[in-house]
C-alpha cells in the first residue's frame, strides 16, 4: 500500500513565496519538515492505496473533478494551530468548503476511504512549519513569520494528486476544473 494525498497545489509565484518562507524558516530554526512537500492547501488527508490501482484511482478522481468550476482562492497573513503547526492563512471560502465536503463524502463512498475528523473539520490553510517544531521556541518561530507578508489571489483551475515517494510527496496527476 501507498500513501496519496490530494490537494490544490498553486504554482508559479506563490508556490515560490511559499518554498522561500520554508526555506525561510529552515535556514533560521532548522524547520525542514514542510520542506518534504509542495505547498498546498489539502482537500483530503494522507490514504493508503495499492499502487498497482492507481489508474482506478486517478479515474474514480477525475470523475468526481470533472463536474467542479474553478473558484478563486485569496491567501491572506499567516495563522497556527495551538504551538505546533504555522501556515499560511487561506480567505474563507464557501466554494472551497462545499467542494471539500463534497470531495470528502464521494471519497467515503466511492474509494471506500474513512472520513476523517479533519476531513469534517476543514480550515484550509497552506502549511510552513509542523512536526518538527518546539512548543519551547513556538513564539520564536511566530515573531519570525509574523514579520513577513504573503497576499495573493488566484484561480483554482487544476487539484492534484500526490503519492508518497522515498519519503517526499510528489504531484503524480493534475485534474482540470471546468
Amino acid at each position: 500500500m501507498t500513501k496519496y494525498f490530494v490537494a490544490y497545489v498553486p504554482e508559479g509565484e506563490i508556490q515560490e513565496e511559499a518554498t522561500k518562507l520554508k526555506l525561510e524558516l529552515y535556514e533560521a530554526f532548522n524547520l525542514k519538515y514542510a520542506l518534504k512537500s509542495p505547498s498546498h492547501v489539502t482537500l483530503k488527508m494522507p490514504f493508503s492505496w495499492n499502487e498497482a490501482k492507481e489508474e482506478k484511482l486517478i479515474q474514480k478522481i477525475k470523475e468526481f473533478f470533472d463536474g467542479i468550476q474553478a473558484l478563486p482562492l485569496t491567501f491572506q497573513g499567516f495563522g497556527k494551530f495551538g504551538r505546533r503547526v504555522i501556515f499560511v492563512n487561506v480567505v474563507g471560502n464557501p466554494e472551497l468548503s462545499k467542494m471539500q465536503r463534497e470531495f470528502s463524502s464521494y471519497c467515503k463512498t466511492a474509494l471506500n476511504q474513512v472520513e476523517e475528523l479533519s476531513d469534517k473539520s476543514f480550515r484550509p490553510h497552506m502549511t510552513l512549519a509542523y512536526k518538527d517544531t518546539k512548543e519551547n521556541r513556538f513564539e520564536e518561530y511566530w515573531d519570525f513569520i509574523s514579520q513577513k507578508k504573503f497576499s495573493k489571489e488566484v484561480l483554482v483551475d487544476k487539484i492534484a494528486l500526490l503519492r508518497r515517494v522515498e519519503r517526499k510527496w510528489q504531484v503524480i496527476h493534475f485534474f482540470v476544473l471546468k
